[in-house]
């Protein structure tokens, strides 16, 4: 047997008014996803505790079976391993955005307008040339999205994630040591935000996206501290091989972690313009080396962020013809039997623009399983299906059959 886990990251929502009361699974047109869930058993996964923040790095961990509260030291770590970036024990690696401050001082987004990669690398390495020492320095990224990392920090401060205050005042939500320990930790790190805040405002890439009408990346945000984590291979928990296809560094880290095969392919964004059918593709061609493959489609988390109920659809849509629709023809033509599950890591629900506790709804295909009765996939039909609400490894060991 093989296995596809297709990852919508964020899709699942709460109603939405200008749905008519409909979340986006609901409004959707998404007859691929609907086809193979009347051919599915369905339920909803509780993929991040309560007691932990409901983060990307801690929702896809679990739905790939790892305990959290063993394994969870921060999104930066994973970032790290992605990005080649070979951490000592007592380096603190931390996700670094490019982010929009308004005016009135008020985190416009979390992602400076969806930056592109040239001219957030002109940026960053300008950062470096003014702010990095020996002790401290910026790693390039995708997009908005960068590594720091400092030597001999203190994982003792509380770093707020900057998708999760949108519209609030960024001076409100700065580090904070969470005790004397991280003092000088959280010291720096707000020192290093206000002094990019200066060098920023003025650069030349900025000053092209003002005049574009385009926001700028007037200053860095960093969240998600931790250290070297100590995680086993998923193979060594699990029996199994695998890759993972994505269009962000947090999931090749995971997969790093967890022994994947990394699978690159052009042209993807994270956004809702991606190259769906190449992620497509790219996954059956992989299934023929490994057992499982992860393939992960960042842009319904990425709407959800934006607030954007339409263009939450739209991506929505598009998984369903575009990646969807070719994986299950041509698995099906495929010698050996192939195992798919549909869900994502969280709700991003567009009312808040940000991550939220709430089960996941999810759905897997084994050809040789008789279905349940669920004919659609959305936040309510699942409930009905057979496996009600699991936890933990559930979903993983329901998917391998374990």
């Amino acid at each position: 047997m093989k296995y596809i886990i297709i990852l919508a990251d964020g899709c699942s929502d709460y109603p939405i008014e200008k749905l008519c009361g409909r979340t986006p699974l609901m409004a959707a047109n998404i007859p691929n996803i609907d086809a193979l869930c009347a051919r599915s058993r369905c339920g909803l996964l509780k993929t991040v505790p309560d007691d932990m923040p409901p983060g990307s790095e801690i929702a896809n961990m679990a739905v790939l079976g790892y305990n959290v509260h063993e394994v969870y030291q921060g999104r930066g770590v994973l970032e790290a391993a992605s990005m080649g970036v070979d951490l000592r024990d007592d380096d603190l690696a931390m996700r670094c955005n490019l982010i929009c401050i308004d005016d009135a001082g008020r985190i416009k987004n979390h992602s400076a307008g969806h930056i592109s990669t040239e001219e957030s690398h002109e940026l960053v390495n300008f950062l470096n040339d003014n702010l990095s020492d020996e002790d401290c320095l910026f790693y390039p990224g995708v997009s908005y999205r960068h590594l720091f990392v400092v030597k001999k920090g203190s994982d003792q401060v509380e770093c707020t994630p900057p998708h999760d205050v949108p519209g609030k005042k960024y001076r409100d939500v700065m580090v904070k040591s969470k005790n004397p320990e991280g003092d000088a930790t959280a010291t720096m790190l707000n020192d290093l935000i206000m002094k990019s805040r200066t060098l920023l405002s003025s650069h030349p890439v900025n000053k092209k996206r003002l005049a574009a009408g385009k926001d700028a990346a007037n200053a860095v945000w960093f969240w998600s501290p931790g250290y070297r984590p100590n995680m086993k291979t998923f193979k060594e928990l699990y029996g199994k091989t695998g890759a993972v296809i994505s269009a962000v560094d947090l999931i090749y880290g995971i997969g790093a972690y967890a022994g994947f095969k990394p699978v690159k392919v052009p042209g993807s964004t994270g956004l809702f313009d991606t190259n769906y059918e190449g992620k497509a593709r790219a996954a059956l061609d992989a299934l023929k080396e490994v057992d499982l493959v992860y393939l992960h489609i960042e842009a319904s988390d990425e709407a959800g962020h934006e607030g954007d109920a339409d263009l939450k659809v739209q991506t929505l849509e598009y998984l369903d013809q575009r990646v969807v629709k070719t994986i299950v023809e041509e698995t099906l033509t495929m010698n050996e039997a192939v195992s798919i599950a549909i869900l994502p890591d969280h709700p991003t629900p567009c009312e808040l623009r940000t991550h939220t506790h709430d089960p996941v709804p999810f759905m897997i295909f084994h050809p040789d399983v008789q279905p349940d009765d669920v004919k659609e996939y959305n936040e309510e039909s699942v409930k009905q299906g057979y496996f009600g609400l699991l936890k933990g490894d559930g979903f993983v060991k329901t998917l391998l059959m374990r």
